[in-house]
């Protein structure tokens, strides 16, 4: 369903062979959280106060986060004209396999048949707008030549199959969907909307996407963002969308 959004402008980096190979800017130059980025894949260790940690939770917030990182692109951010992130990168800056993710939220795992880095979780009723299906969508878990990173569990054709959060769903890699054609290492979260008869609409679409900050309770909306990294807010603080 998502062809990765770094299939733009390549650029090799020697930091990004370090953590698993290439990473992408769209024309136009770098924007301070593509810096951010480069520093944290350089030395992850270097900035310990840029990281995420999975299983975390901001304040009240309804979703666990998924993995360890830095959340270096976040939705509605953009590369080009015309180019608007539908979800959160978090890069681990380690190696692929080495990261684990784990599901944010209780639901229904779906891996299609020839999904390699992708599983996606339909969560029957929104925390924040009870009555609402939404799905929620984790991809790049398998390496650069497409060897899959994904738990053993949910194997290709895995249908609903129940997920509390927490459960471990595979770990961070760098497959783009085109083999040896790696991005950095790192993991992509979108919140799906559902079609209205119980299926997701097309993640690569950013108006079938929903802004996750009132899910994790932090601001990563690129429009309303003005810290370059992501601050826990207080639940009054953010609305549902």
């Amino acid at each position: 369903m998502r062809r990765s959004a770094w299939l733009i402008l390549p650029v090799l980096l020697a930091a990004g062979l370090a953590a698993g190979g290439f990473y992408y800017f769209g024309a136009g130059g770098r924007s301070l959280r593509s810096s951010r980025v480069i520093q944290w894949i350089r030395d992850p260790g270097g900035h310990p106060e840029w990281a995420v940690h999975s299983g975390e939770r901001c304040g009240d917030a309804p979703f666990i986060l998924p993995t360890d990182g830095y959340i270096g692109f976040l939705w509605d951010d953009s590369w080009k004209p015309g180019q608007r992130h539908q979800g959160l990168d978090i890069f681990s800056g380690a190696q692929p396999g080495q990261t684990p993710v784990y599901a944010a939220y209780d639901g229904y795992l779906t891996r299609l048949a020839d999904w390699k880095s992708t599983v996606i979780i339909r969560i029957p009723d929104d925390p924040l707008q009870p009555g609402r299906q939404i799905w929620a969508y984790y991809t790049h878990m398998a390496d650069a030549v497409g060897k899959s990173l994904i738990s053993p569990e949910f194997p290709p054709g895995t249908v609903e199959q129940f997920v509390e959060a927490g459960r471990l769903l595979g770990y961070q890699g760098n497959y783009s969907g085109a083999s040896g054609n790696p991005t950095g290492v790192h993991l992509h979260f979108s919140l799906v909307k559902d079609d209205g008869e119980g299926k997701f609409l097309n993640e690569l679409e950013i108006e079938n996407t929903i802004d996750p900050s009132p899910y994790f309770n932090l601001r990563v909306n690129a429009k309303d963002t003005p810290q370059d990294i992501p601050v826990c807010e207080s639940a009054a603080a953010v609305e549902a969308p």
